[in-house]
Protein backbone atom coordinates (compact mmCIF):
# COMPACT_ATOMS: atom_id res chain seq x y z
CA UNK A 1 0.00 0.00 0.00
CA UNK A 2 1.56 3.37 -1.06
CA UNK A 3 1.47 6.62 0.96
CA UNK A 4 -2.19 7.75 0.54
CA UNK A 5 -3.76 11.23 1.47
CA UNK A 6 -5.06 11.60 4.68
CA UNK A 7 -8.21 13.43 3.35
CA UNK A 8 -9.49 10.32 1.85
CA UNK A 9 -9.64 8.40 5.61
CA UNK A 10 -13.68 9.19 5.80
CA UNK A 11 -16.21 8.45 8.78
CA UNK A 12 -19.64 8.19 7.16
CA UNK A 13 -22.47 7.73 9.14
CA UNK A 14 -26.19 6.10 8.15
CA UNK A 15 -28.39 8.71 7.85
CA UNK A 16 -31.58 6.53 7.44
CA UNK A 17 -31.26 3.36 8.96
CA UNK A 18 -31.48 1.66 6.13
CA UNK A 19 -27.79 1.18 5.57
CA UNK A 20 -27.64 4.74 3.17
CA UNK A 21 -24.38 6.04 4.25
CA UNK A 22 -23.14 9.54 4.13
CA UNK A 23 -19.65 11.31 4.91
CA UNK A 24 -20.15 13.44 8.57
CA UNK A 25 -19.95 16.67 6.67
CA UNK A 26 -16.75 19.04 7.72
CA UNK A 27 -14.48 16.67 9.34
CA UNK A 28 -11.04 17.39 8.87
CA UNK A 29 -9.37 15.05 11.06
CA UNK A 30 -10.19 11.35 11.93
CA UNK A 31 -8.78 8.48 13.57
CA UNK A 32 -9.64 4.71 14.30
CA UNK A 33 -8.16 3.19 17.39
CA UNK A 34 -9.07 -0.88 17.52
CA UNK A 35 -8.15 -2.21 21.29
CA UNK A 36 -7.85 -5.65 22.50
CA UNK A 37 -8.05 -6.40 26.49
CA UNK A 38 -5.91 -9.61 27.43
CA UNK A 39 -6.94 -12.01 30.06
CA UNK A 40 -3.78 -12.83 32.19
CA UNK A 41 -3.43 -16.29 33.53
CA UNK A 42 0.05 -16.31 34.80
CA UNK A 43 0.63 -18.06 37.48
CA UNK A 44 3.91 -19.46 39.87
CA UNK A 45 3.99 -22.00 37.15
CA UNK A 46 4.56 -19.54 34.26
CA UNK A 47 7.89 -20.92 32.60
CA UNK A 48 10.58 -18.33 33.37
CA UNK A 49 8.13 -16.07 35.68
CA UNK A 50 7.19 -14.47 31.94
CA UNK A 51 3.13 -13.15 32.23
CA UNK A 52 1.02 -15.84 30.28
CA UNK A 53 -2.15 -14.63 28.37
CA UNK A 54 -5.59 -16.61 27.05
CA UNK A 55 -5.53 -15.78 23.42
CA UNK A 56 -8.33 -14.77 22.06
CA UNK A 57 -10.13 -14.36 24.97
CA UNK A 58 -10.12 -10.24 25.66
CA UNK A 59 -12.78 -7.98 25.01
CA UNK A 60 -12.35 -6.13 21.57
CA UNK A 61 -13.53 -2.34 20.99
CA UNK A 62 -12.53 0.35 18.54
CA UNK A 63 -12.54 4.14 19.09
CA UNK A 64 -13.25 6.65 16.24
CA UNK A 65 -12.54 10.57 16.88
CA UNK A 66 -12.84 13.06 14.02
CA UNK A 67 -12.58 17.07 14.37
CA UNK A 68 -13.52 19.68 11.64
CA UNK A 69 -15.48 22.93 10.78
CA UNK A 70 -19.11 23.23 11.61
CA UNK A 71 -21.60 23.02 8.74
CA UNK A 72 -25.58 22.78 9.22
CA UNK A 73 -26.02 20.00 7.24
CA UNK A 74 -28.37 16.37 7.54
CA UNK A 75 -25.12 14.53 8.53
CA UNK A 76 -24.50 16.99 11.76
CA UNK A 77 -28.20 16.96 12.64
CA UNK A 78 -28.15 13.21 12.68
CA UNK A 79 -25.36 12.90 14.85
CA UNK A 80 -27.14 15.07 17.16
CA UNK A 81 -30.40 12.94 16.93
CA UNK A 82 -27.80 10.00 17.89
CA UNK A 83 -26.00 11.51 20.62
CA UNK A 84 -29.33 13.19 22.55
CA UNK A 85 -31.47 9.74 21.58
CA UNK A 86 -28.57 7.32 22.87
CA UNK A 87 -28.63 5.73 19.86
CA UNK A 88 -25.89 3.20 18.11
CA UNK A 89 -26.25 3.37 14.52
CA UNK A 90 -23.65 2.42 11.92
CA UNK A 91 -20.74 4.00 11.23
CA UNK A 92 -18.87 3.21 8.16
CA UNK A 93 -15.03 4.03 8.43
CA UNK A 94 -13.33 4.08 4.88
CA UNK A 95 -9.38 3.46 5.09
CA UNK A 96 -8.27 4.04 1.43
CA UNK A 97 -6.06 1.45 0.37
CA UNK A 98 -7.17 -0.89 2.99
CA UNK A 99 -11.04 -1.42 2.99
CA UNK A 100 -13.74 0.00 5.10
CA UNK A 101 -15.00 -1.18 8.80
CA UNK A 102 -18.28 -0.82 9.61
CA UNK A 103 -20.31 -1.25 12.52
CA UNK A 104 -22.71 0.22 15.40
CA UNK A 105 -20.86 2.79 17.13
CA UNK A 106 -22.50 5.22 20.45
CA UNK A 107 -21.01 9.04 20.23
CA UNK A 108 -19.49 9.38 23.47
CA UNK A 109 -18.93 13.08 22.83
CA UNK A 110 -19.85 16.09 20.72
CA UNK A 111 -17.79 19.56 21.45
CA UNK A 112 -18.55 22.61 19.95
CA UNK A 113 -15.86 25.87 20.02
CA UNK A 114 -15.25 29.25 17.97
CA UNK A 115 -13.46 32.11 18.46
CA UNK A 116 -14.68 35.56 17.75
CA UNK A 117 -12.04 35.63 14.37
CA UNK A 118 -12.66 31.93 13.54
CA UNK A 119 -14.75 29.05 11.77
CA UNK A 120 -17.09 27.42 14.78
CA UNK A 121 -15.48 23.48 14.67
CA UNK A 122 -16.39 20.34 16.56
CA UNK A 123 -14.98 17.38 18.04
CA UNK A 124 -16.59 14.16 18.05
CA UNK A 125 -15.84 10.86 20.33
CA UNK A 126 -17.40 7.68 19.54
CA UNK A 127 -17.41 4.09 20.66
CA UNK A 128 -17.86 0.50 19.65
CA UNK A 129 -21.19 -0.81 20.16
CA UNK A 130 -21.32 -4.34 19.12
CA UNK A 131 -19.48 -6.42 16.43
CA UNK A 132 -17.29 -4.75 13.57
CA UNK A 133 -17.57 -5.62 10.20
CA UNK A 134 -14.39 -5.55 7.65
CA UNK A 135 -14.60 -5.13 3.85
CA UNK A 136 -10.79 -5.29 2.36
CA UNK A 137 -10.46 -3.10 -0.43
Amino acid sequence: MGVQAGRDLLLKVDATGAGNFETVAGLRATRLAFNAQMVDVTSLDSAGRWREVLGGAGVRSATITGSGVFRDEGTDARMRAAFWGGETPDFQVVIPGFGVVEGPFQITGIEYAGTHDGEASFEVSLASAGALRFVEA
